[in-house]
């Protein structure tokens, strides 16, 4: 059984700039972890940070079609993330974040099926709070306690 995880949201703001704040790690940081060693381009492996929880991914960047998909690798157990971007108007953009490849079963196949349909809902959630109104929600940040040793 092949699982795909996904969560979605509407941003209302035009499709390159949304498009944009997922690549540029100058505008991801304001809503999704706190620093990036660059860009994300087709065929380049970046490494994201949440200095909180002392937490380190490496991002391998597959895929990209501009202003409409992101395609990584990442994580522990690897899999495949896919952002989709779709404009549905000039200042509305639909974006679906897929989850797949999980090589994983059983509790811990269910375990990982939550913390990551959380984890992409809350980065959605702190998206579009950054990029409709300009206000940094520290979501991502807030999510867990203090103490936590989150995976990501």
């Amino acid at each position: 059984m092949s699982v795909v995880i996904e969560t979605q949201m509407l941003i209302r703001k035009s499709i390159n700039i949304v498009f944009n704040a997922f690549v540029d790690p100058l505008i991801t940081q304001h809503f999704w972890f706190s620093a990036s060693s660059g860009y994300l381009e087709e065929g380049k492996t970046v490494q994201w940070t949440w200095q909180k929880y002392n937490a380190v991914a490496n991002v391998e960047v597959l895929n990209i079609k501009e202003n409409q998909l992101i395609q990584i690798q990442w994580g522990e157990p690897k899999t495949q993330v896919d952002f989709i971007f779709e404009q549905i108007s000039p200042m509305e953009t639909y974006v679906r974040i897929k989850n797949s490849q999980i090589p994983l079963q059983g509790q811990a196949l269910i375990d990982f099926i939550i913390d990551s349909t959380g984890g992409f809902t809350t980065v959605l959630d702190a998206a579009k709070i950054y990029l409709e109104h300009g206000l940094q929600s520290n979501l991502v940040e807030d999510k867990f306690p203090p103490f936590s040793n989150a995976n990501f």
